[in-house]
């Protein structure tokens, strides 16, 4: 069917014209394919070789089956996890952190965690697990900040249990997107802005995750976990953690894998071995279900160089300047293992 336009030409004259079909030229096509040609492969590219710090939406959020059957726990333990993991983050109108205090008793830098907070409220939630005894708060954002609590022994699965409850009530907050563990001794090294965008401008949780092959490391595991957890993913780490939303989920719906180091992780096992599960689970559940969602390192600063059972404490008078300074410029972190050898965990 041909298409007309009227065109008027004077007064009460008109005419048909006809218009022609609209094709586009030869060279107008081979532009087109071009283009298209040049999309499929940047995207193709992206896909095969992909940014350093990228992982896939589901593929690397999930590692491999392992070759073996699995159990049926298992199977409905990684099936949880899948879903908790897959599942794209609430999107909050007012993203917060937790800041979540673990502690035997008071906390003697409450005021200093005052001037830390100040001028940001809605930005952060606190609460505060005391283990042995309530005390008064000398700061006023600390009050009515205690959870239920439950006595916490050195080196016992209560100091895991303590973690969960704090990760269990500040998950009740949907605004809450990221949580920091904390000791009573624990100070801010940065301002609130910096701590703030820096965790929340991160994909990944800042877990202390790496492989010990001496004394304090393999040689506490345990038979007895397999075939759950064999001895080759048995990892270690510093028990303080900043980890997303969807970590502290998972963390909480698990119960396979925490019963096993609730078991058998713990101090005066068979052949006088010592295993503290605050340094063992989290390290090794991650490293199993989620190695490319942890940085392996943590952002809590931490002197292990002493060789003591202990992080080093550090006095009024060992607290400098320059000291301040040198914590906050380091840039690469280093796992010292039990075999007495330096490894580098990755850049900061």
């Amino acid at each position: 069917m041909k298409w007309y336009q009227v065109w008027k030409l004077g007064f009460g004259d008109m005419k048909g014209v006809t218009v022609p079909r609209t094709r586009a030229s030869p060279r107008r096509r081979i532009w087109i394919s071009v283009v298209v040609i040049f999309v499929a492969i940047t995207v193709l590219w992206a896909y095969l070789y992909p940014p350093q710090d990228y992982t896939y939406p589901v593929r690397d959020w999930f590692p491999s089956e392992p070759t073996r059957e699995l159990t049926d726990a298992e199977t409905a333990a990684r099936v949880v996890f899948r879903q908790i993991l897959s599942t794209p983050p609430f999107i909050s109108r007012n993203p917060k952190i937790a800041f979540m205090f673990l502690t035997p008793g008071k906390l003697p830098f409450e005021k200093l965690w005052e001037l830390f907070f100040k001028g940001h409220e809605g930005r952060y939630t606190i609460y505060v697990h005391a283990s042995r005894e309530k005390h008064e708060h000398v700061s006023p954002i600390f009050v009515g900040r205690d959870i239920h609590s439950e006595k916490v022994g050195w080196g016992m699965i209560t100091m895991v249990d303590a973690e969960r409850r704090l990760l269990a009530k500040a998950l009740e907050d949907i605004d809450n997107q990221h949580f920091v563990l904390l000791s009573d001794s624990c100070v801010p090294l940065h301002n609130f802005d910096y701590v703030y965008d820096f965790l929340m401008g991160s994909r990944h949780s800042f877990l202390d995750c790496f492989h010990d092959p001496g004394p304090h490391g393999v040689y506490r595991y345990s038979n007895n976990m397999l075939p759950e957890v064999r001895e080759s993913e048995f990892r270690k780490g510093s028990q303080w953690f900043s980890m997303k939303r969807q970590h502290a989920m998972v963390v909480i719906a698990d119960s396979l894998y925490y019963s096993k180091f609730r078991l058998y992780c713990r101090p005066g096992m068979e052949e006088g071995r010592n295993c503290y599960a605050d340094e063992h689970y989290l390290p090794t559940l991650f490293h199993m279900m989620d190695p490319a969602g942890i940085a392996n390192w943590s952002v809590t600063y931490v002197d292990w160089s002493e060789g003591k059972w202990h992080p080093r404490s550090f006095r009024a008078k060992d607290v400098t300047y320059e000291r301040l300074k040198n914590m906050t410029s380091i840039d690469v972190s280093y796992h010292i293992t039990s075999d007495e050898k330096v490894s580098s965990s990755c850049a900061i």
